[in-house]
């Protein structure tokens, strides 16, 4: 058994879930498990809809956008499923008209509202297999065991999810079924759909293989697999053969957009392989992601960057000496629910960076009694994945390039996990400091 992933970018639209079947059929003596994302922009529509008749309270409420795109998928693939989607549609109409009236979108609200894109998305795709002689069968995703917590825009699955998975989809696929199932949501116990946050359809992905114990997770994208940085900064960024979860996790985190470093997690457990792919250009070989590597070569594996950060200096207004000072401000972090991105630290100061959508009013005032704070906006976090035993030469060089750059580092951290570097520059700085060490370590 396989599991293959497919963003919203391989099914936008009815060429593209053509083509996704063309990758699939071989792969069909493999017995895979399919996982969608919404088709194309679906999401982003849904969420600017609502947005709409927030602003403008608009009666009727218009899903003309999202309406259009999947009837003319169901038309040009001429498939029969209008009486299966047509109370999708209308249950979204109604929605949106509820949010309409209320004046109100809550983080529960808004995970059913985004939930239709994979709802509609899979209908279709399973269609469209069965239509061409490949048996399969659309699955929400609670009905195929995801079971999670109440946390509505990044919830936790259950520990049952674990048992229930299974026993869902393997009797489906000894059927000679094609499990077509949602990404990115899930079900509280109480029945109110829930979202697994950025990343999810990637997460539903490495759940499903990990708690079936698949051959491999297969996640295809629409790129040539994890790159050695954006393609965006550095237009010779090159496909990484092979990483370890360790360092996909890493790159996530810090800002690599290919995967969510939650989606790592399940895979990790369990040691499935995960092979990165481009839906765009199957034969390209793709990344594959492993727990761990017996050869590589240079200091550097890759290099990336998270702008909009926020750098907050802690220095403690207590004597020297006395203890209790880092519990008490972590602690502070964690009352207010803010998560630290890099830290560094002496006895009396600490420096660490959070994400610049965190409010800080409160935390300031709670910190205060302890410490002088400083706040300072505008930041960026550049990130070099690598061989941490070669710290000192990765050090002289990347220094090197920011000296040359006459850019001054505003704080270095060495992650614990031993693959990561990173430091801090002005968000204005960081594009130019990624391409030149790219440069420097791969050139």
């Amino acid at each position: 058994m396989i599991v293959m992933k497919f963003g919203g970018s391989s099914v936008a639209n009815a060429e593209r879930i053509r083509y996704v079947a063309q990758i699939v059929g071989p792969e069909l003596k493999r017995k895979p498990v399919l996982v969608l994302s919404a088709m194309g922009d679906t999401t982003d529509h849904l969420l600017e809809a609502a947005e709409e008749v927030l602003k403008a309270g608009k009666r009727p409420v218009s899903i003309d956008k999202i309406a259009d795109l999947h009837i003319k998928t169901i038309q040009e693939l001429k498939l029969s499923v209008q009486e299966e989607i047509r109370p999708l549609l209308e249950e979204l109409q109604n929605l949106l008209t509820g949010i309409s009236l209320i004046k109100e979108l809550t983080s529960k609200t808004r995970d059913y509202l985004v939930s239709f894109g994979e709802r509609l998305s899979i209908r279709i795709t399973a269609a469209y297999f069965n239509s061409i002689g490949i048996k399969a069968q659309a699955l929400d995703a609670w009905d195929a065991g995801f079971l999670s917590d109440s946390q509505f825009s990044a919830a936790w699955l259950s520990k049952e999810s674990w048992n229930l998975i299974p026993g869902k989809l393997k009797p489906l696929i000894e059927e000679g079924i094609l499990p077509v199932v949602t990404g990115f949501i899930a079900k509280d116990g109480n029945g109110a759909i829930t979202t697994l946050g950025r990343g999810g359809s990637d997460l539903t992905a490495t759940v499903i293989a990990a708690a079936c114990r698949a051959e491999e997770v297969q996640v295809w994208k629409d790129v040539d697999g994890i790159l050695t940085a954006d393609p965006r900064l550095v237009p010779d960024a090159r496909p990484l053969e092979a990483i370890t979860y360790e360092e996909a996790a890493e790159l996530a985190y810090f800002g690599a957009q290919v995967l969510h470093p939650r989606a790592m997690q399940p895979c990790a457990k369990t040691g499935t392989p995960v092979l990165v792919k481009n839906s765009y250009n199957p034969e390209a070989p793709g990344t594959r992601i492993v727990a761990s590597l017996e050869q590589r070569t240079g200091p550097v594996h890759a290099i990336t960057s998270r702008q909009n950060v926020i750098l907050v200096d802690i220095v403690s207004t207590r004597m020297v000496g006395q203890y209790g000072f880092l519990a008490e401000v972590f602690s502070n972090f964690a009352k207010h629910c803010i998560s630290v991105d890099m830290v560094a630290s002496s006895e009396v100061s600490i420096s660490l960076t959070i994400d610049a959508a965190n409010t800080l009013k409160a935390l300031q005032e709670d910190l205060s009694r302890i410490a002088s704070i400083t706040i300072k906006t505008g930041k960026a976090i550049v990130t070099i994945i690598g061989d941490v035993r070669r710290s000192s030469e990765i050090l002289q060089r990347a220094f090197g390039v920011c000296a040359a750059l006459d850019i001054q580092v505003q704080m270095i951290s060495q992650g614990a996990s031993k693959v990561n570097i990173s430091f801090i520059v002005d968000d204005t700085q960081a594009a130019e400091v990624v391409k030149k060490l790219h440069k420097a370590f791969f050139c």
